[in-house]
């Protein structure tokens, strides 16, 4: 699923109420902005059910450049990790179970 699956599935939810793709696009736009900001605010976005998105710390290390196998430095940086949520956890199992 992609960006545009997930609005086509927002503007699908009848409960959700909105009757454009617009309407719909603007939702899942505020919903990632509000993700993004919250990251940047307090570096934890917890979602009860869904999971949390948390900042985390790679460390300095050694690689190799694939061309030239030569020995390079990495510097340390932070990324974005995720931890799903139990009830996300048991509708991914679900959805395993199904396709086999």
């Amino acid at each position: 699923m992609n960006k545009q699956d997930l609005i086509e599935a927002v503007l699908a939810n009848k409960e959700a109420g909105f009757d454009s793709k617009a309407a719909a696009a603007r939702a899942v736009d505020a919903v990632i902005d509000g993700i993004a900001a919250g990251i940047k605010k307090d570096s934890v976005v917890q979602l009860i059910g869904f999971g949390t998105f948390t900042v985390k710390t790679r460390a300095a290390r050694t690689g190799r450049n694939p061309q030239t196998g030569a020995t390079i430095k990495i510097k340390a940086s932070k990324t974005v990790g995720f931890k799903a949520g139990a009830a996300l956890k048991a509708d991914a199992a679900k959805a395993k179970a199904g396709k086999k």
